[in-house]
């Protein structure tokens, strides 16, 4: 059975970690440094059987801005809905439900995110960014 969590105690941090740490969003990511981010963020958690086997993690201020990141289904579990179920929870999570503009960054799950209203930004050229190395 499917569960999605929001207690950042149950996470399985080092199971976090190893898949972070090879994906190119976050390669490298230490898990001290994982841990902090677990910290500062509003986290979900996916179990299979309470067995960990997802995660995300949700940077906001609760009205006004979210930014969804670290999303993943473990690659033996992939391809069943999961992410979808976790994404459903996440946007209907009732603590996020005031949030106004939501956004992410993908390389490869645009399919995924649109299911959910999520599109291409209206105007990218009102965005920027700095990248420290």
């Amino acid at each position: 059975m499917i569960a999605i969590s929001t207690d950042k105690s149950k996470l399985n941090v080092p199971f976090i970690q190893e898949f972070l740490k090879d994906i190119y969003w976050a390669a490298g990511r230490t898990i001290e440094e994982v841990q902090t981010t677990i910290d500062h963020s509003f986290c979900f958690g996916v179990y299979l059987d309470d067995k960990q086997i997802g995660f995300a993690r949700v940077i906001t201020d609760y009205i006004v801005f979210a930014y969804v990141m670290d999303v993943f289904i473990d690659e033996a579990h992939r391809e069943k809905g999961y992410s979808s179920i976790l994404i459903d929870a996440m946007l209907k999570e009732p603590k996020l439900q005031y949030v106004k503009i939501w956004r992410l960054a993908t390389a490869d799950a645009h399919f995924l995110y649109e299911k959910f209203g999520f599109a291409l930004l209206a105007r990218p050229e009102r965005m920027m960014e700095k990248v420290i190395k």
